[in-house]
């Protein structure tokens, strides 16, 4: 599992970056992009035409959200930003006057983090830290083995100790949760069991046993200065919501749950690869699941160093490279992909050894 943050270290992030969030509903037509010694902000203008904020600049996912809702292809408008900033400022603002309507920006240290729709809900971390983090002190000598805030998600990687089992002999695994939350419209909430391996530290999210919650509810509106204020901690109609992540956080370490859980991970070390072929095995179970090259070359190493050739050393060569990228929301991504990857379909699992004993 990727190194983060402590949990001492993100719940301080969490409370400052709350207070330094800012939500805006501002018409499209009220937009205006231009830049600033090569670098393009973004200016929220009232009806007078007058700034209601200091110019923000833009972050990279606010940038992406802005051109998919304008419909600029996304490498065009990439390229522009890297090479002329006063062709995009053009480009943004000749769409955002067309058919102007109501959008939510979402800002955080006087930056532009998120360009959304106004029936977008907003559930934010610190919301979310204050219905888990009791119910994870709950556990006995629960673990924060890892946590961490990017600029689009936040995550907290919890172990019981306690409950622990054997895959194979002296292959031990603990239960876990990963609890994860985007305040930039990257993803929902969502609560997972985690699979912990204590070999080589690997974490394997299991995505077939999950709470989530959607970032969509009723249409925003805002006062004559734009400002949409902050909700209180989920109002009283998301007590459900909030019930079902306490349970699903407990169950997550449940010893029934992972039980099964482990049951599977035992069925996967009775599938064999294919050593015929072992490249093209990685390389075709890398396209199945999103992979890219460069990190199927990763993953390859890892499972030759391992030498575990079942369905089962494949997925922790996954989890295992998760370890060695720079992002750790791809790095959580990875350990989903290697639980996908233990519980593919038999489908498709045959389709891997069938081409590489075609291709040998």
């Amino acid at each position: 599992m990727k190194m983060g943050m402590t949990i001492q270290d993100t719940a301080k992030e969490i409370m400052r970056q709350s207070a330094a969030k800012a939500d805006y509903l501002v018409n499209t037509g009220n937009l205006h992009m231009e830049t600033c010694d090569g670098t393009p902000t973004l200016r929220l203008l009232g009806e007078d035409g007058l700034d209601r904020v200091e110019p923000l600049d833009i972050l990279p996912t606010a940038h992406r959200q802005m051109g998919d809702y304008l419909n600029i292809p996304r490498k065009y408008y990439d390229r522009m930003c890297q090479e002329n900033t006063g062709l995009l400022a053009q480009n943004v603002n000749s769409w955002l006057h067309r058919a102007p309507e109501q959008r939510m920006i979402r800002t955080i240290d006087g930056r532009a983090r998120a360009f959304l729709s106004n029936r977008y809900r907003r559930i934010d971390n610190i919301d979310i830290a204050r219905i888990t983090l009791p119910i994870i002190q709950e556990i006995p000598d629960a673990i924060y083995e890892s946590c961490n805030l990017s600029d689009d998600y936040m995550y907290i990687k919890v172990v019981n100790p306690k409950l622990t089992a054997e895959v194979v002999p002296g292959d031990i695994v603990q239960a876990g949760v990963v609890i994860s939350n985007s305040e930039t419209g990257q993803g929902a909430v969502c609560v997972q069991p985690l699979i912990y391996r204590l070999v080589c530290s690997n974490g394997m999210t299991v995505n077939e046993a999950r709470t989530r919650r959607n970032h969509i509810g009723r249409v925003s509106s805002a006062d004559e200065n734009l400002l949409i204020y902050s909700e209180a901690t989920l109002a009283a109609d998301d007590k459900a919501f909030i019930m079902k992540v306490q349970d699903t956080v407990r169950a997550a370490v449940d010893e029934a749950r992972f039980a099964r859980i482990v049951g599977t991970l035992r069925e996967s070390t009775e599938k064999k690869l294919n050593t015929a072929d072992i490249p093209s095995v990685v390389k075709l179970a890398s396209s199945s699941f999103g992979i890219t090259e460069v990190e199927s070359d990763g993953v390859f190493q890892h499972l030759i160093q391992d030498a575990d050739y079942t369905l089962y050393g494949l997925a922790n060569a996954v989890t295992r490279y998760s370890q060695d990228v720079e992002s750790y929301d791809r790095a959580s991504k990875l350990e989903e992909i290697g639980y996908q990857i233990v519980t593919m379909s038999p489908e498709l699992f045959r389709r891997i050894n069938q081409v590489t004993r075609m291709a040998a």
